[in-house]
């Protein structure tokens, strides 16, 4: 095990890392691109209470962030993609390659499907012809058999679905379509060919091996999180294959090639990537000179963002417990469906129940955690984050319920 470090030195690595703490390091389109790359993927969700939680995770980072320009790398500039990943995901392009086994499974399993390649070939003939379509333009009747996940978990289920939909999401699946653009959370389908350069469609998977392949997706999810344990986690969800034994050879392997550090946390061992030494090196740097804490910022973070992937290891070292509620019934419920937490510098010192109605920008509650004084340097920090938070939902005005401070 390597050297020790407190929590606090822990969680002020990890959002040095993530562009939480100190300076903003990610700034406009440049940075959005720059901070996916560094996680691999981000976790979409298609619920919008007060931005979709890949928005929300992008705001709380990237300086002036606003929504169109996530739309943009996605659906003009083609730098990003929608793609399964850690389940839904928005990764970048030039990784479409590392996911071509996913793309042959899918080819397998369609095969199964008696009279599908019949409806897939009319599919891209019409599309070749109209251009994007979604399920409700596709001239396909009927339903079929399907199970839209059969070429992830390689399991049928006999579900009845509408036969254009069903197509679509298979030539999604299998790469001969991408998604064009949404409307809402309605998804348009267009030729892959139109959109992906030809070198990055033709080129073969690098890691057809499958022990080399979960390997670099258990790199890039520590680097994801910026600490990780090796202990079962939701931050490895969507690794097909990964299992307690394989894990620990790869975590094994990562260490041996030095790709990965191991440090004790108050007797707790978690991992990093080893490029991000330096970041180690400022926190540890910054305890032993003595400096001023690192600048702090006020956030929102979103339910499904990467610093919250493992809820345990943020119990762990942030002392914070968070449940997205939005799918518990409404009578169970502790706080709100979309409750997010609120970092401010190196904690979380509560949570808000906020939404968007209209342009009007709701605060509905806010909760502060055991311990936090409600000064009112804290309150006109918390002010300044809502009032970034209405602007970039594009909210002229604010309303706030009762129990906001």
């Amino acid at each position: 095990m390597g050297d020790g470090i407190t929590k606090q030195q822990a969680r002020q690595f990890m959002l040095l890392k993530h562009g939480l703490l100190g300076k903003k390091k990610f700034l406009g389109k440049a940075g959005v691109i720059e901070f996916i790359r560094q996680v691999g993927c981000v976790q979409f969700d298609p619920v919008d209470i007060c931005g979709k939680n890949v928005e929300i995770i992008l705001q709380s980072r990237v300086s002036d962030f606003d929504k169109k320009m996530l739309a943009e790398l996605l659906y003009e500039d083609r730098l990003l993609v929608d793609y399964p990943d850690k389940q839904l995901s928005i990764i970048s392009v030039e990784n479409w390659h590392y996911f071509e086994r996913f793309r042959e499974i899918a080819r397998q399993g369609g095969s199964r499907f008696e009279g599908l390649a019949a409806l897939e070939k009319e599919a891209l003939t019409f599309i070749e012809a109209n251009s994007a379509v979604s399920s409700a333009e596709l001239p396909l009747e009927g339903s079929i058999d399907w199970h839209s996940s059969i070429h992830w978990s390689g399991n049928w289920n006999g579900k009845k679905t509408n036969a254009a939909r069903a197509v679509l999401e298979q030539l999604y699946s299998t790469g001969e379509l991408v998604i064009h653009h949404k409307k809402g959370t309605r998804k348009y389908y267009d030729l892959a060919t139109r959109h992906i350069p030809k070198e990055i469609l033709s080129s073969p998977d690098p890691l057809p091996d499958d022990f080399q392949h979960m390997k670099w997706r258990v790199f890039r999810r520590i680097g994801a999180v910026g600490l990780l344990w090796n202990k079962p986690s939701s931050a490895w969800l969507g690794i097909d294959g990964l299992k307690n034994n394989n894990r620990n050879e790869i975590f094994k392997t990562l260490i041996e090639s030095g790709e990965i550090t191991s440090v004790s946390v108050e007797g707790q061992e978690l991992f990093y990537q080893s490029a991000d030494a330096p970041i180690m090196e400022a926190v540890l740097n910054a305890t032993e000179q003595k400096q001023k804490p690192f600048p702090p910022q006020t956030e929102l973070i979103a339910p499904l963002d990467n610093l919250m992937w493992d809820r345990k290891l943020i119990r762990e070292l942030f002392d914070f417990d968070y449940k997205w509620e939005i799918y518990t019934p409404e009578a169970s419920r502790k706080y709100g469906a979309y409750t997010l937490p609120i970092l401010h510098g190196d904690r979380f010192i509560g949570r808000a129940d906020v939404s968007r109605e209209a342009k009007t920008f709701v605060i509905k509650n806010i909760w502060l955690e055991a311990g936090v004084k409600s000064t009112k340097k804290l309150q006109a920090e918390i002010s300044k984050m809502f009032a970034r938070f209405a602007k970039f939902n594009h909210c002229t005005l604010t309303a706030v319920g009762n129990n906001a401070i």
